[in-house]
């Protein structure tokens, strides 16, 4: 296995030193029935941004059906006691805005834009459809039907079949394993369920309101105030969740896609959330191993080998657990040899220091991208969620940057020892079994799948 040289940078310009980030003042209040609000007044174009976030996703719903919580957030905006979705949409036109309503793992958002002019009323829109949605039943059967399809969709994607399994396999019986439902718990849905599910996770107690834009901030409290203040919503607890079994040795799970020209790898261990003192070192680490596009991975798979267009690595935080993966889609004859640079990679991390011009070019890296994410208005509330929903320190984002740069190779070698766990990484291979199953199984003990998830 070839070395990765790094390119000759000698005609390279040498960087300019960091620009200092402005920080624009805060202005944070909790309403008296608990929904927390953060106001960042940026006055760089006559907009804002604003996220409703509550803090419960599909989680919190796992023990009712799969992806329950996501289900609901497609038919909030659909209409509510006193407006129907035609009068939101012509209403949304009118005021050139943007709203949607999403869910995840931990978190619904009812996320809106527009012109600050016209703030008092996308406030009151928002706070109808978090307080009053009516699930008219019409529109839920259409995003019933159009989820079903995406599901079936799904079901032919390498990607996501590779990203389903590795949850299964690491999170076990906690809701986190669950990445989407079957075709036949989308068919099984009732918009009563949808109901029931909104009137018990979307509470002011459970609720963070961010917004970043043209505005006053104390006038933009008193419209919040407004449209708010007389949510009374009760928040239910959070339900219990199982705790997670051990992850014992290095084993392939082969999922059976028919005629497939290409395959999808991927391998994934347990991490940390963002709250573990090593968070930030493995953040770097992992740019330096396949987090960045001049990462190891892609200048070992992509530009040495030529077996991958875009290989990639992520440490993902959930709110209660994490994990690291590593993933590329590579041609059938070069799935052996894509698993076997990717554990070199890997075990190189934990075995020796990041050379001294390597760890700094993925330093400026990770500053340069954070950088960025701050300079749109939506950027900069994107950053604040991470802040506030994970209860991280109110200067997370001011010192970001210097604690990056302050770290050392021995605090990214000792963080990649112990959560790039090599040993017990899990292997997921996506792929026509007669072209890639003996290459998957000189990895480790094999189970094969079909796309639904029996046993082969």
């Amino acid at each position: 296995m070839a070395t990765t040289p790094r390119a000759n940078l000698a005609a390279v310009p040498a960087l300019a030193p960091l620009r200092p980030v402005v920080w624009p003042r805060r202005t944070q209040r909790t309403l008296s029935n608990g929904m927390q609000v953060v106001l960042v007044e940026s006055h760089t174009i006559p907009k804002f941004d604003a996220q409703l976030l509550i803090r419960r996703g599909n989680a919190s719903t796992a023990q009712e059906t799969a992806g329950l919580a996501e289900m609901t957030a497609s038919v909030v905006s659909a209409g509510t006691s006193s407006r129907s979705l035609m009068r939101i949409e012509e209403d949304l036109r009118r005021m050139g805005a943007d709203l949607s309503v999403s869910a995840g793992a931990d978190t619904s958002a009812i996320s809106f834009s527009g012109l600050t002019e016209f703030s008092e009323e996308l406030l009151a829109l928002a706070a109808d459809l978090a307080q009053n949605a009516s699930f008219p039943e019409a529109e839920f059967e259409r995003e019933r039907r159009q989820r079903l399809e995406e599901v079936k969709i799904e079901r032919t994607t390498p990607g996501f079949l590779a990203g389903e399994r590795i949850r299964q396999l690491l999170f076990g019986a906690h809701p986190y394993a669950t990445v989407a439902p079957t075709e036949d718990q989308v068919a099984a849905y009732r918009r009563e369920q949808l109901a029931a599910c909104y009137k018990k996770i979307y509470s002011p107690g459970d609720a963070l309101f961010l917004a970043v834009g043209a505005f006053s901030a104390d006038r933009m409290m008193d419209q919040i105030e407004r449209a708010f203040g007389s949510w009374r919503a009760s928040a239910t607890p959070e339900p219990a969740y199982p705790a997670l079994g051990d992850v014992c040795g290095r084993r392939v799970h082969l999922v059976h896609l028919p005629g497939t020209v290409q395959a999808q790898v991927l391998i994934g261990n347990r991490a940390i959330t963002r709250h573990h003192p090593d968070w930030m070192p493995l953040v770097l680490g992992n740019a330096v191993f396949g987090g960045a596009f001049n990462s190891r991975l892609v200048i070992n798979i992509r530009e040495q080998k030529g077996y991958t267009y875009s290989p990639r690595s992520a440490v993902t935080p959930l709110r209660q657990h994490g994990y690291f993966t590593a993933s590329a889609a590579v041609r059938n004859d070069v799935v052996a040899a894509t698993l076997t640079e990717i554990f070199y990679e890997l075990d190189r991390m934990r075995s020796l220091p990041v050379p001294e011009d390597e760890l700094n070019d993925t330093k400026t890296y990770l500053s340069g991208v954070f950088s960025l994410g701050l300079a749109t208005q939506d950027g900069l509330a994107g950053q604040l969620a991470t802040v506030y929903l994970n209860n991280l320190p109110e200067d997370y984002l001011e010192t970001y940057r210097d604690k990056v740069h302050a770290l050392s190779a021995s605090d990214v070698l000792a963080a990649a020892r112990k959560h790039f766990d090599s040993a017990n990484a899990q292997i997921v291979v996506v792929g026509d079994r007669a072209q890639v199953e003996e290459q998957a199984a000189l990895f480790g003990p094999l189970e094969i799948r079909d796309a639904r998830g029996n046993v082969l």
